[in-house]
């Protein structure tokens, strides 16, 4: 069986095609068999008071597409451009890669994968941020 495979702790809620689902008291592995559905773990979403930098901004627009709250079209045109002028300032090899992941992930229709990869330069834009404040 392929797919994606959840593995959800007690009473972890996950956004699966605009429904949310509660585990239950265990720990459970749920597989996801339908291609393209959209999936969010809720412990994961950013909340739009919590979209304050540029990674942030594009990972909470990325994260509508897979909520269900905006048009797949429109929030890939606002992210592209977006994810463009990043790769002129993230320029090192890792994020250069993540980035190029984000867009081929964009235009394949990969919304969660688009979402994974701009979520693991949150850690570096943090950093450059506090070294930037300063």
């Amino acid at each position: 069986m392929s797919g994606l495979v959840l593995k959800l702790g007690p009473r972890e809620r996950v956004l699966i095609n605009g429904a949310v689902i509660e585990n239950g008291d265990r720990r459970s592995r749920m597989s996801i068999v339908t291609p393209n559905a959209n999936v969010l773990r809720l412990r994961d979403a950013i909340h739009p008071e919590e979209a304050k930098t540029p990674v942030r901004r594009l990972c909470y627009t990325a994260q509508l597409i897979l909520t269900g709250d905006t048009d797949a079209e429109d929030a890939r045109n606002q992210l592209l451009p977006r994810i463009e002028e990043l790769s002129h300032i993230l320029i090192d090899p890792d994020s250069r890669r993540l980035l190029s992941q984000a867009t081929d992930s964009l235009l394949g229709d990969q919304f969660y994968q688009c979402l994974k990869a701009l979520r693991a330069l949150i850690p570096r834009e943090d950093r450059l941020l506090a070294t930037g404040a300063q």
